[in-house]
């Protein structure tokens, strides 16, 4: 059941964030009214997101990063959405899978190793990323990827947010 309860109205505040989502996605994701409830939040998230859009990575290492963070951090609800996202992508059931393992790529491999230490990388770590093709520049995005993704990752945790995307 649901523990915080999904904001119906949009205020003055939200309605153009909201708005937004839905005419980008066609709905409006249950997270987004979850986010409504803190409009300073949204607003944050909503920039966040608009200017980790411009990262160097491709859609699929985006979605290879937030499938992996969000299995690592147990969220149901950020492996449905992205799931669908990844296929939309271009990314195959198999890869789908293999993703939120870690093992389709470097950068899903690098994304669940920084969420299972919570950033604490060893040198040796690093070093394969590098040595898979994956330079400073990346490294960084990476980061910042797999923060914005646990930020959803952990308001859908406690919120206990209704899944509103296909089942997986």
């Amino acid at each position: 059941m649901t523990r915080i309860i999904p904001v119906e109205h949009a205020t003055d505040a939200t309605r153009p964030f909201l708005e937004g989502v839905e005419k980008k996605i066609g709905f409006l994701p249950n997270v987004f009214r979850v986010l409504a409830h803190a409009p300073a939040v949204l607003a944050s998230y909503m920039q966040n997101s608009a200017a980790l859009g411009k990262t160097s990575l491709s859609a699929t290492e985006k979605e290879s990063v937030f499938l992996a963070t969000s299995e690592v951090n147990g969220c149901d609800y950020c492996v449905a959405a992205h799931t669908l996202f990844a296929g939309k992508a271009g990314l195959s059931s198999q890869e789908i899978r293999s993703a939120r393992e870690g093992k389709l790529d470097a950068f899903a491999l690098l994304a669940r190793q920084i969420t299972e230490s919570r950033g604490h990388l060893t040198s040796d770590q690093i070093a394969a990323a590098r040595a898979a093709g994956i330079n400073d520049a990346k490294i960084v995005e990476v980061v910042a990827h797999v923060a914005s993704q646990t930020l959803t990752n952990y308001l859908n945790n406690v919120a206990l947010t209704e899944i509103d995307f296909p089942a997986v």
